[in-house]
């Protein structure tokens, strides 16, 4: 329903072609609960989207999340954290025991998603939209847990952050902020840019 679509513009001699991406609301996920979840349900807000893990060293990154998620959510903004064991098999728990954890150790209240392959070939759709086909800016692979992907109201991937660039950054608060501002359907009020600084 949310697919891509061709639009096509015929001019004398000329046949110009122009393609709908959806975003990320063209993808269906599983939460925590393994309830099935229309990522098109999110559209006209702004997601901040992590990959997370209960043993690494960036797992005390949940708290600036949860802090996060809670300055911003009355404005239409929402954390989504999907973890996974791809990176030194650091979520080895199943659904239930991620889902404890978090909000046992960190209080976590906003959304969190079933366990997730976020690299290599067997890579989810979402992450394989997100890390292959946004654009030249954006293609790479995650490195490691608690990688972060800024989405627009209108689904599009506008910023990409390291593992140690922490969500009370002054970068992705201005960055957050910003698209907020930004209504569903218009250009957003920040420049697509990716994270330059790879982590030491």
């Amino acid at each position: 329903l949310f697919g891509a679509f061709l639009v096509t513009l015929i001019f004398p001699g000329t046949t110009l072609a122009a393609k709908f991406d959806p975003g990320v609301h063209q993808f269906k996920v599983q939460n925590i609960k393994n309830q099935a979840v229309d990522m098109a349900s999110y559209r006209g807000k702004v997601l901040l989207i992590v990959n997370t893990a209960s043993f690494c060293g960036f797992t005390s990154q949940y708290k600036s999340l949860q802090k996060t998620y809670d300055q911003f959510k009355h404005q239409g903004f929402l954390v989504l954290g999907f973890p996974c064991n791809d990176f030194g098999s650091q979520e080895p728990g199943s659904n239930k025991e991620i889902k404890d954890f978090c909000e046992l150790n960190y209080k976590v209240t906003f959304p969190l998603f079933a366990k997730v392959v976020v690299s290599g070939n067997q890579k989810t759709p979402l992450f394989k939209y997100l890390t292959e086909d946004t654009g030249l800016e954006f293609k790479r692979p995650i490195d490691w847990n608690f990688e972060k992907f800024l989405i627009d109201r209108d689904g599009r991937l506008i910023a990409r952050y390291k593992s140690a660039t922490d969500s009370q950054s002054e970068e992705i608060l201005t960055a957050i902020t910003a698209a907020l501002k930004a209504k569903a359907s218009q250009p957003s009020a920040i420049k697509a840019l990716p994270t330059a600084k790879p982590d030491k």
